[in-house]
């Protein structure tokens, strides 16, 4: 991969939804890399590894154990090498504080995770045109 390609990192712990991502991915023939990190802190050791080319979006869930999506936020932000990392909340909650909390942290856009597969997988290419169309950094 060149270093134009977008990284696309999956911050989740749910099994079943990183499934859902990667077969919504499939579905809409999106053949960004795909990395998945299960919590904050295994996000962070992907980021800071190298491991991620220097484009990337992250989507991130906010409910997870050990590091949460609030507080690997904060650290991104706080990380001179990865405080411009453009992130996306991908998440179950729908809480005003969480949403408030995250835009704080200057996240590119805040969605809830639909119920359903078929609107999950629309849900995908929505973001996946979005990214397409916007200069990611």
């Amino acid at each position: 991969m060149d270093g134009r390609t977008l990284h696309i990192v999956l911050v989740d712990d749910d099994e079943v939804d990183v499934m859902n991502v990667q077969r919504a991915f499939e579905k809409n023939r999106i053949t960004n890399p795909l990395h998945v990190a299960g919590d904050g802190l295994e996000a962070l050791a992907l980021l800071r590894g190298g491991c991620v080319g220097p484009r990337r979006l992250v989507l991130l869930d906010l409910n997870m154990p050990r590091m949460n999506g609030i507080e690997l936020l904060r650290e991104l932000r706080a990380d001179p090498a990865l405080h411009a990392t453009s992130v996306v909340v991908l998440t179950t909650s729908n809480e005003e504080r969480d949403k408030v909390d995250a835009y704080e942290l200057n996240v590119a856009g805040y969605l809830v995770k639909p119920v359903t597969f078929a609107s999950f997988v629309e849900l995908m290419a929505a973001l996946s045109k979005y990214w397409t169309l916007v200069e990611m950094p």
